[in-house]
């Protein structure tokens, strides 16, 4: 397969003039170590949109940290969300990650038929490298995978992609071929677009994600890899992306930017103290962030 490299791809928002889009950001809040809420409130809002949080947790740290306090949220978010039809908020994108419970998915479907017109964004948050993430249950994993075939954009890595698709996760040495694969077979289960990430090969210095689409090729995009494990990477990555769509980017433009941003937002991060227990440091980047507002 050759991998289109300069593809026409689709404007998935088009920015009103003075507009401000406001986003559903359906995440858990983490007291300590940046991730979740903690990245999309700032880049969202670097990038001229209103964040409109719906808390799936509380967390008092990430969950690479020992003693971590989880507090479920799910009772409350019922009452949450219709207190917001009551003043008539208006949502343009619902974006979820994390989340906290299978019953969640549920909740996130209540929001879709509320806002119909709303771009729906997964970050199928559940596992890497393998392995899945404390928290999840097999019924969590499961209603987590039939969500994300409902999605606009779905932003899965590796194994979360083998996840929703019910297969063993083959590592991250994959092939062209194998990745198109992949993706057509999420847009056969539903999903609109397709980011696939965190492709690494044997001997590479790259990182390669691969993006496709029902109306867009496959092409692929890559950066620099950086040989650290940060917990909130793949969060500063999906709002990213999410931010240049939101300004008006086309998919393969906000690809590159999400993959450049965290790449960078990498590297800052090496020059802080106990960097890879605190998570990815991104402050410093929120002007380029905000330039994706400049015509």
């Amino acid at each position: 397969m050759a991998v289109k490299q300069h593809p026409h791809t689709p404007t998935l928002y088009r920015r009103a003039g003075d507009y401000i889009p406001r986003v559903a950001a359906v995440h858990d809040l983490c007291g300590y170590g940046k991730c979740s809420l903690g990245v999309a409130i700032p880049v969202l809002s670097a990038a001229g949109a209103d964040v409109c949080p719906v808390p799936t947790g509380l967390f008092s740290s990430h969950t690479a940290f020992p003693g971590w306090y989880m507090h479920d949220t799910t009772d409350i978010l019922a009452d949450y969300l219709s207190a917001w039809k009551g003043i008539d908020v208006e949502i343009d994108a619902v974006y979820s990650g994390f989340l906290g419970a299978p019953e969640q998915v549920d909740i996130i479907r209540d929001i879709y038929d509320t806002y119909p017109k709303a771009l729906r964004i997964v970050d199928p948050v559940m596992a890497d490298h393998g392995k899945v993430y404390p928290t999840y249950t097999p019924e969590l994993c499961q209603a987590m995978a039939e969500l994300a075939c409902e999605a606009d954009i779905l932003t899965p890595n590796l194994t979360e992609a083998a996840i929703i698709l019910g297969r063993e996760w083959t590592g991250t040495d994959l092939a062209d071929d194998d990745a198109k694969e992949l993706i057509d077979a999420l847009i056969a289960k539903g999903a609109k677009n397709v980011v696939l990430k965190g492709i690494q090969r044997e001997g590479e210095t790259e990182i390669r994600n691969f993006v496709g689409g029902v109306d867009c090729d496959v092409f692929e995009v890559h950066n620099e890899f950086i040989p650290y494990m940060l917990h909130g990477t793949g969060d500063l990555y999906c709002s990213c992306l999410l931010a240049a769509v939101l300004a008006g980017r086309d998919l393969y433009e906000a690809a590159w930017f999400a993959g450049n941003l965290t790449r960078d937002a990498i590297e800052v991060s090496t020059k802080q103290p106990h960097f890879q227990e605190r998570g990815v440091s991104f402050e410093p980047l929120l002007g380029k962030i905000t330039a994706l507002l400049q015509v």
